[in-house]
């Protein structure tokens, strides 16, 4: 295989490798199984032994865009992104799990972007998820919500929002 050519291969019963050989002659191998898991093996050139990482779908999600550079800052559940190509524009989403104090009220009616120039993008809720809820989308116990802004907004939805 020519240095950073990307080869695939179709493995019956188990999933799908994906396979590169960098410019120094290492090899990484990814491996999307079919139990959801991905597996990711280094070996270095003239070695024998691969070194190996087990990941969860979210966990490959995550490196993956650490590798691309989509992650100027990570903090538990959230994330900076910055879009140098707007004027250095740095949005945040981040993850909250819904309070008693809001259960049962409507992102209308909490009036989520007037008080505080956030968004919700999406909710989880028993697995399912729900993108871009509507207006009318009422919170109940166990929701995560999903939310988007810039720092400012995402700590004054905190504090305004997010209330016990």
């Amino acid at each position: 295989m020519s240095a950073m050519a990307l080869r695939s291969l179709n493995l019956p019963g188990i999933g799908t490798k994906y396979e590169i050989e960098t410019d120094k002659g290492d090899t990484i191998a990814v491996f999307f199984t079919k139990t959801g898991t991905i597996q990711m093996y280094t070996l270095q050139k003239d070695s024998q032994t691969p070194s190996a990482a087990v990941m969860t779908p979210v966990e490959a999600r995550r490196l993956g865009n650490i590798l691309t550079g989509a992650i100027i800052e990570a903090d538990q559940e959230s994330v900076e992104i910055a879009f140098s190509a707007l004027a250095d524009l740095r949005i945040t989403i981040h993850t909250y799990f819904i309070p008693k104090s809001i259960t049962g009220r409507t992102i209308e009616d909490l009036q989520i972007r007037a008080k505080t120039g956030a968004t919700i993008i999406a909710v989880c809720r028993h697995d399912k998820n729900i993108i871009n809820p509507p207006p009318t989308f009422a919170f109940e116990t166990g929701d995560a919500a999903l939310v988007i802004g810039e720092s400012d907004q995402i700590k004054k939805f905190e504090r305004e929002i997010m209330v016990e």
